[in-house]
Parts: structure tokens; C-alpha cells; sequence
């Protein structure tokens, strides 16, 4: 199975860590990354701490936690571009919300490309 395939039939929680050029570092809730090629991935991201941290720190790792076990991936990843409201992220978005109301400013999302540098399991080194 490719890890494309994993990330699409695995359900879980995923957790995106970043850090900021002083070494401060987040962690946010992330749905699954969506595949652009073998070693590209993107996620949709508001701009708030994550998208701010990356903009000085390129590194970032990605865990995953599989349903009901202790089984999963840990994705370390550099950053290589992002779009800002890009049209590609509503073909992309999985859950649909709505939509601002009339009047309202709707938010900038950015599609933020990563390289996966490295993949491991959940619990150990992989060997």
C-alpha cells in the first residue's frame, strides 16, 4: 500500500508541529494530508500560528494516530511553496463548510506544499 493509499482508507487524527525561527514550537489538529505526487503533500491552513511559524521555519512534522490503536505515521517535512486562496483548495477540502454571510470577510486559507524528508512509524525507528 502507498502512502497515499494509507492516508486515504486510515482513518485517525493528525497533529501538524511547527516551530518558529526561535525554536517556539506549535501543534494543531490537521485532517490528513492530501497527495499532490509520491513525495508532495498539502494541507489547507488559516492563517494563524502554523502558517506564521512557516514563514520563518520550513521544517515541520506531521503525526498521525490511527483509530482505536497505538498504530500510525510520523511524516517530517520542509516546506517548499504555498498559494494563498488558492481555487485548488475547494477541489481539495473533504468537509465542506459554510460559507461567510453576506457582508462578512471570509478568512485567506493557503495551500501549503510540503516534502516528506522522512517517514516513520508512530512508536519507533521503523527498524
Amino acid at each position: 500500500m502507498t502512502l497515499a493509499q494509507y492516508f486515504e482508507k486510515t482513518k485517525g487524527v493528525g497533529v501538524l508541529s511547527t516551530a518558529d525561527k526561535g525554536g517556539r514550537v506549535n501543534a494543531a489538529i490537521y485532517g490528513r494530508p492530501h497527495f499532490i505526487d509520491d513525495q508532495t503533500i498539502a494541507f489547507i491552513a488559516a492563517d494563524r500560528l502554523t502558517h506564521a511559524n512557516l514563514q520563518s521555519n520550513k521544517s515541520a512534522a506531521y503525526l498521525f494516530k490511527e483509530d482505536g490503536s497505538y498504530q500510525g505515521k510520523r511524516l517530517y517535512l520542509t516546506m517548499t511553496q504555498e498559494e494563498k486562496d488558492s481555487p485548488l483548495i475547494e477541489k481539495l477540502r473533504r468537509h465542506k463548510h459554510g460559507k461567510a454571510e453576506d457582508g462578512d470577510q471570509a478568512e485567506s486559507r493557503f495551500l501549503i506544499y510540503f516534502k516528506i524528508d522522512q517517514v516513520l512509524p508512530l512508536i519507533g525507528d521503523g527498524k
